[in-house]
């Protein structure tokens, strides 16, 4: 894979954020009278935007869903955050691309200053030139105009430029500003979500993604 420019989605792709993400979400659904003790069954919140996630998946309006989202936010900003883990083997492969020449960048969902303490607190910061994520107001929580936006902000060349993601999101988002993009099985999109959106390559572990590089 000859590609000079690597964006990296962060949740599922990076990090493990199921414990921090689920928690902060069962603590805003029991802020607005929901109980729900199964935080696997709120594991398909990992990936979307939050406040979209919130209207599918609860049917809130949009003033409600905000409501959900601010009290996730509560939680996520002081401990969920840090309810995290990185993948193993993520840190061997960002020093092989940066080894490599390649420029790395993070584009998420999720609002940057987030991403960026994420980032800094597990110590992979040091790998990106730029992590990109959206606003607090929830400007650019579609990776679409997020990945959009970063090409135009980096001046990056979308042929020389690569999307690594879990979800359709990444995909779609890579697809549509003319990028190739890789699909990771280790995340948490399933198997369906991803191949129909047929990605230019799907890895099933992080081990087979970077002996991919390694054979550049």
């Amino acid at each position: 894979m000859h590609y000079q420019n690597i964006l990296f989605d962060l949740d599922g792709t990076l990090t493990d954020p199921r414990e921090g993400i689920t928690r902060s979400i069962q603590y805003a659904l029991a802020k607005l009278g929901i109980d729900e003790p199964d935080l696997g069954k709120l594991e398909h919140f990992i990936g979307p935007p939050l406040l979209q996630a919130f209207m599918q998946f609860y049917g809130f309006d949009e003033a409600k869903a905000w409501e959900a989202v601010n009290h996730y936010r509560d939680r996520f900003k002081v401990t969920g955050l840090y309810e995290n883990e990185v993948f193993e083997g993520v840190i061997e492969l960002l020093e092989t691309l940066e080894g490599q020449g390649r420029h790395l960048y993070i584009a998420t969902s999720k609002p940057w200053e987030f991403a960026r303490e994420i980032a800094r607190h597990f110590n992979f910061a040091r790998h990106f030139k730029v992590i990109y994520g959206s606003e607090l107001d929830g400007t650019r929580t579609n990776k679409v105009e997020l990945i959009r936006h970063l090409l135009a902000e980096e001046g990056l060349d979308p042929t020389q430029t690569l999307m690594i993601g879990d979800r359709k999101h990444d995909l779609i988002g890579a697809r549509s500003n003319g990028l190739d993009c890789v699909a990771v099985g280790y995340g948490f999109g399933s198997h369906d979500e991803l191949t129909a959106q047929e990605p230019t390559y799907h890895f099933d572990t992080l081990a087979q993604l970077h002996e991919a590089f390694l054979r550049t």
